[in-house]
């Protein structure tokens, strides 16, 4: 299997929104989402349009000091992982969350740096940058990830 990569430019937190929930009408339960980026780069604010395409009314939160939130009213439950904190895949692993790749629902994962040896193979990985008029996104999707 091969990978597709494709950009996007967005010039505002609105249109990140909108990229969002384009995003979660194309993925099916048991996705992982990987979320690469600077601080302030857009990665939560991405989730936050995932929500919206999921249904999911509960207002999005950062889950930076408690590593990951899970949002289960929606289309498909959304398990936000906010990773920037953890040590690595030990921590991972030791809480229990690798069980959430496979529960049915969507991971969303920022920093997944820090468990880059244990994310699944069929992860699509999403790259978030600053650019002069806003950011720039690239999704490395496996093959069978629908873009149409």
């Amino acid at each position: 299997m091969g990978r597709e990569r494709r950009v996007v430019h967005v010039s505002s937190s609105e249109e990140m929104l909108v990229l969002g929930r384009e995003v979660a009408s194309r993925l099916k339960p048991g996705s992982v989402l990987a979320l690469s980026g600077d601080l302030g780069a857009g990665k939560t604010t991405f989730v936050k349009g995932l929500a919206l395409g999921l249904k999911i009314e509960d207002p999005i939160q950062s889950p930076t000091f408690v590593y990951m939130n899970q949002y289960l009213e929606g289309k498909y439950p959304l398990f936000h992982f906010d990773l920037y904190r953890m040590k690595g895949e030990g921590d991972f692993l030791g809480m229990g969350f690798f069980e959430y790749f496979d529960a049915s629902g969507i991971c969303a994962i920022e920093w997944p740096e820090r468990i880059e040896s244990i994310l699944p193979q069929d992860v699509l990985k999403i790259s978030f940058a600053h650019e002069e008029k806003g950011r720039m996104i690239t999704f490395d999707a496996m093959d069978g990830f629908s873009w149409a």
